[in-house]
């Protein structure tokens, strides 16, 4: 894994990077108004089709055809099948256009099926529950005899599968373009941005046209993005943040560099990762932005104009911090590098990369005041996104097993945790948490909205029999909360 942010150039709002602004609003209203409404009707559907029999007769017969077509994936599907679940062999039927097909034939469950009247019923009532198709209407098709429709060559670039996958293409979409466009000037900018969304659309279509699935998000368009800055800057030294995998580093070198170690970077990562991220579409987005700045650059007749920081940030030691942490970690002195990481963290407290860095060398010494520091800065993270779920996750299971004598955690932060755990689906630690804050807290005023948040997500996952375990706790510490209604309910939402 490669990625490099440039940290030298910061927007003026003296002339403010407003279509910049402007593409990022679109890209969260289409997300949150009809992606999202589209996403909750089909989570509805999904319940009722869960609660329904169409599981009991149509999953058998999915993992038959898988079966029956030698699908590699068999193994998993039937291992779904025996953890009881559907939610997620539904997502995969509902994706498989050669299985939807066979399930639409007279033949599925003939009429003379004893199951035949059932099905037909329960099939009509979960068909007419889901929502008319947004998100993969407008998305590019992937399928084998999917329809030639360039205009979702566009549209694609406004659409987002999750949360992060949106968060992250806009924190990227800013980086990059308030520098270009204030050298560019709005109208071409927005111009060069769609012209490089269909860049990374058409090379995306080539690569992976055929496969199957679809492609969405404006990943393409931002590596235009990317691109054009790279060559407006030229041989222009930047200084940036750059990961190589497990190595990170601040450098400072000519612009133009980057271009080819993000190409580089997406030919390595499509030759080596599987379809779920569509690499080509961020190659195409790249050579597509750079020739575009490279053409207006060359018939200009007035050289562009650079954007440059209007203030120079004084600096706090951060870097060198981090430099020094680094070199005495690399002469394998850890002990000295840690006060080193600990400094860097202080001026940088969500930084996830020095923390993550203070807190492996800190493990070292699991009895040291650092660990216990360390361990809680993390989990005093805040968690929008999955990937700091799962850092979290992955710090709270090595402090927990490491830490001398034993974990020291605030009632609030096991409140805090349990709660993100439920909600990463991590039902084991999720609990242990819970039940340690009910022993060492009962009073705790977040206790009932823990075990509740707790108790919804095991009823959404459909673990009810665990769930109802809690029903006596709940109705005592929240007797009018939603999930105690949920539960009454069957866990149907």
């Amino acid at each position: 894994m490669f990625y490099a942010i440039p940290l030298e150039s910061r927007p003026t709002w003296r002339n403010p990077p407003w279509m910049t602004v402007l593409l990022i609003l679109v890209n969260m209203l289409v997300f949150w108004g009809p992606q999202r409404t589209e996403e909750k009707a089909r989570d509805r559907a999904a319940a009722f089709y869960i609660a329904s029999p169409l599981p009991a007769i149509e999953v058998p017969r999915f993992v038959a055809w898988l079966e029956e077509t030698g699908d590699k994936h068999l193994p998993q599907a039937r291992a779904l099948q025996k953890a009881g679940n559907q939610r997620a062999l539904l997502a995969w039927m509902e994706h498989e256009d050669d299985f939807q097909q066979r399930l639409r034939s007279p033949r599925f469950v003939p009429t003379e099926d004893p199951q035949h009247a059932d099905w037909t019923a329960a099939r009509a009532e979960y068909e007419s529950r889901l929502p008319a198709p947004f998100t993969r209407h407008w998305a590019m098709d992937y399928g084998k005899d999917a329809e030639f429709r360039p205009i979702t060559w566009l549209t694609a670039t406004f659409l987002h599968g999750s949360t992060g996958h949106l968060l992250g293409n806009m924190l990227f979409l800013f980086l990059f373009g308030f520098s270009v466009e204030l050298a560019l000037g709005r109208t071409t900018y927005l111009a060069f941005y769609l012209l490089g969304g269909l860049g990374g659309s058409a090379l995306s279509a080539w690569a992976y046209g055929g496969t199957g699935s679809y492609g969405l998000g404006a990943s393409g368009a931002v590596s235009a993005l990317m691109g054009m800055y790279a060559v407006l800057y030229r041989l222009r030294r930047v200084r940036f943040f750059y990961q190589l995998f497990f190595y990170f580093n601040y450098v400072t070198a000519p612009a133009l560099l980057l271009l080819p170690a993000w190409i580089a970077n997406e030919l390595l990562q499509h030759w080596l990762s599987g379809r779920g991220v569509a690499y080509m579409a961020h190659l195409g987005g790249l050579l597509a932005g750079a020739s575009l700045m490279a053409l207006v650059m060359l018939v200009r007749r007035r050289p562009l104009e650079v954007p440059t920081a209007q203030v120079a940030v004084p600096d706090d030691g951060f870097d060198t911090h981090v430099a020094n942490a680094q070199r005495l970690a690399q002469a394998m002195k850890f002990e000295q590098a840690l006060p080193q990481w600990r400094a860097a963290a202080k001026l940088r407290p969500q930084d996830q990369t020095v923390l993550s860095a203070w807190f492996k060398t800190a493990s070292l010494w699991p009895d040291s005041e650092d660990f216990h520091r360390a361990a809680r800065r993390i989990f005093r993270l805040r968690a929008h996104d999955e990937q700091t779920l799962q850092f979290q996750h992955a710090s709270y299971r090595t402090y927990f097993d490491k830490a001398k004598p034993g974990a020291r955690l605030q009632p609030d932060d096991m409140a805090r945790l349990s709660r993100r755990f439920a909600r990463a689906q991590q039902w084991g630690d999720a609990e242990k948490l819970f039940n340690a804050l009910h022993k060492t807290a009962p009073t705790h005023p977040e206790l009932g909205e823990t075990l509740g948040m707790l108790v919804a997500a095991l009823c959404h996952a459909g673990r009810r029999e665990q769930a109802a375990v809690f029903r006596p706790q709940l109705q005592q510490l929240a007797p009018g909360s939603a999930a105690l209604q949920v539960l009454g309910g069957g866990c149907r939402f």
